[in-house]
């Protein structure tokens, strides 16, 4: 055996860890401590609960109404029917939302419920493309086509519209892709069908229309052909358009 190895010392045998035995259960005191702590966490989110969802103090003190230029706000609130009080997480903005809607000049209504106690309407209200003549006033009818409102007399600067039914969609169809030059120069659109969509312009003009399809690449062969001397401008083949 060399010196180096006679040398070498025996490592001492690692320590144990002395064992900590069972754990002691928690004193009486602790067990109650967290009962309590327990209990009254119940209580407050209960209390919460309760005071959120079936008492006014969290309830609605205010309607208000943003967006309205035709109509008033005290129309909406009362077609909104939201009851003062009424706790603000129980308003249903679908169902509220859906009463705003039936009225005839509202297109779309936005409802945010706003602590402490506010619920917010902003209204879309619908914009007139044209106008339809009967015995009792001018009808103004919207982009889609409806018949929303009818009165005395009628905007300046809107297109008399002659057509019901399929023809009057077609028509409306006809003036909400119009630009805006050509579009002021339009007095009547009419149409007997779908398919026969025919303009009045000032001076006496009359345009051949035809359906509502190509309504942009029509628009822009009128542009061309009003250059030009004629009454009567026909685009209802914009590949091959006429004057005469």
């Amino acid at each position: 055996m060399s010196t180096k190895t006679a040398r070498r010392r025996p490592r001492p045998a690692p320590r144990r860890r002395p064992s900590r035995g069972p754990a002691r259960p928690p004193s009486r005191r602790t067990v109650l401590r967290r009962r309590l702590v327990a209990v009254l966490v119940l209580v407050v989110v209960t209390a919460t609960v309760c005071t959120v969802w079936f008492t006014p103090a969290l309830g609605v003190r205010e309607v208000q109404v943003r967006g309205v230029v035709e109509m008033t706000s005290a129309q909406v609130v009362e077609a909104a029917a939201i009851r003062p009080g009424t706790p603000l997480a129980r308003v249903d903005g679908g169902e509220v939302a859906a009463r705003v809607r039936a009225l005839p000049r509202v297109a779309d209504v936005r409802v945010e419920r706003v602590l402490p106690g506010v619920v917010r309407l902003t209204v879309d209200e619908r914009d007139p493309v044209g106008v339809v003549t009967g015995p009792d006033g001018a009808h103004l009818v919207d982009a889609t086509g409806r018949d929303y409102a009818t009165v005395a007399q009628p905007p300046a600067g809107l297109p008399e519209l002659k057509a019901s039914g399929d023809a009057l969609t077609a028509v409306v169809g006809v003036v909400t892709q119009l630009p805006e030059a050509l579009r002021s120069e339009v007095l009547v659109v009419s149409a007997d069908s779908p398919s026969g969509v025919r303009l009045t312009l000032s001076a006496g003009r009359e345009v051949r229309w035809g359906s509502a399809d190509d309504t942009p690449r029509k628009a822009a062969v009128l542009d061309v052909l009003l250059t030009r001397d004629g009454s009567v401008f026909d685009v209802s083949s914009p590949q091959l358009p006429t004057v005469s």
